[in-house]
């Protein structure tokens, strides 16, 4: 009998401590791929892999283009996906729609990371949509494609990702919490000769964030005709540090206030260490802004995506610092006419709390603040501090404007 309760104890101790460990480990699948060769497709191979391994597993992309003829949605878990090849999308893919816009690919889920070791990203053929819309019609949600939509993802993370020739937007973060992007590279170069020397490839920016909170945008490398970053509607909690801006439309905050009786609100962002340089006009003639502020009127002029108007909503505590400008047209703008016009309603969507500290570098032009709020919703407290020294052309004084802004050390002449 001793001998009994003896083992029974010892099982009983057994079980307790099977027990705190909880249940067993799910074992970690392991996928490797490499591509099929030059006019093969790619597409059930890579899916194949992803549903195989994109929960609780390993995906690996060998070196090499994947050619993708169809939309492609990820949903990963608690995974990693090795990408050192580029996943080469085929023009003529039916893509999905988000927010009213097309996107070749989702990636969705919760707990993952996408590396891609500067060797691997999208290639998203976009010059033969350039050229094409060169000459015809283009519009926000016109059919060409976002190439990368993050949405739905928390704690997710994509290291060393590369976009080369994007549609439209190079990629978005939507509905997403927690979201690391680190090291990414964007090239939205024309090669048509044709077009040289000619803004003709517009929406084509780095990256939108929408609806989403605790997102870090670190270290990237952005060559565009559009905005380098955009800080949507509903963005919180936003880290954005070590940005290099080549031409483009500079890093934009909007457009804010295009849904009618929605709140868009941008909260706590912090942005740190941006270059934006104007590159060889025969790659990409525009350098607008530094930063730049944008929200519609207080009208509704036709409907997303393309129209909008008559939204709402706040931008609260904006701190951006250690700025270096390269010849822009203005360094930091805000308007509040965004598709309007001149009988519309003024805007109600508010901004305050911005911070602008330690800034440095070049104007093309002589205003150098051109910050016009809405006399329905003053701005407040904007501060400029630590070094604000950006040089106009040579021989002009430089001009800080501010129109229906409380307490404001500049004036809606911009002379001091």
């Amino acid at each position: 009998m001793m001998f009994f309760t003896k083992l029974l104890f010892l099982s009983l101790i057994s079980l307790a401590v099977s027990s705190a460990r909880g249940p067993p480990e799910r074992p970690s699948q392991i996928c490797s791929i490499r591509p099929l060769g030059a006019g093969k497709d790619d597409t059930n191979q890579v899916m194949k892999a992803i549903s195989d391994c994109g929960r609780f597993g390993t995906t690996t992309f060998e070196p090499g283009n994947y050619n993708i003829t169809r939309k492609m949605t990820w949903n990963l878990v608690s995974s990693t996906v090795n990408l050192r090849g580029f996943l080469s999308f085929n023009p003529d893919i039916e893509a999905v729609f988000i927010q009213s816009q097309a996107s070749y690919f989702l990636v969705k889920g919760n707990d993952f990371t996408i590396n891609a070791f500067n060797t691997g990203g999208i290639k998203g053929n976009g010059q033969s949509w350039w050229s094409y819309f060169a000459t015809r019609t283009r519009a926000d949600g016109d059919g060409r494609p976002i190439s990368l939509t993050v949405v739905n993802a928390t704690r997710a993370r994509i290291n060393g990702f590369r976009i080369e020739q994007p549609p439209f937007w190079s990629s978005a973060i939507v509905e997403s919490k927690d979201v690391v992007m680190d090291g990414m590279y964007i090239n939205a170069t024309n090669e048509d000769p044709l077009y040289i020397g000619k803004k003709h490839n517009p929406n084509l920016l780095g990256t939108d964030t929408y609806r989403s909170d605790k997102i870090s945008l670190l270290n990237w490398d952005v060559t565009c005709g559009d905005d380098c970053l955009a800080i949507k509607g509903n963005s919180t909690n936003i880290l954005v540090r070590n940005i290099t801006c080549r031409g483009g439309n500079g890093i934009a905050f909007g457009s804010l206030g295009q849904y009618a009786n929605l709140s868009d609100n941008v909260h706590n962002v912090t942005m740190q260490d941006i270059l934006a340089t104007r590159i060889d006009p025969n790659v990409q003639p525009n350098m607008a802004n530094g930063v730049y502020f944008k929200s519609w009127t207080g009208s509704v002029n036709g409907a997303p995506p393309t129209g909008g108007g008559g939204g709402t909503g706040t931008v609260r505590n904006i701190s951006i610092e250690n700025v270096v400008l390269d010849r822009v047209n203005n360094p930091i703008h805000l308007y509040q006419t965004n598709g309007g016009h001149s009988t519309d309603l003024p805007s109600t969507l508010s901004f305050g709390g911005l911070r602008f500290s330690n800034w440095t570098g070049t104007a093309v032009t002589n205003k150098l603040v051109d910050i016009e709020c809405s006399p329905a919703a003053a701005c407040s407290d904007i501060t400029f501090s630590n070094n604000f020294d950006v040089t106009p052309p040579t021989g002009q004084a430089s001009r800080f404007i501010c129109v229906n802004v409380v307490n404001a050390s500049c004036n809606a002449t911009g002379q001091a």
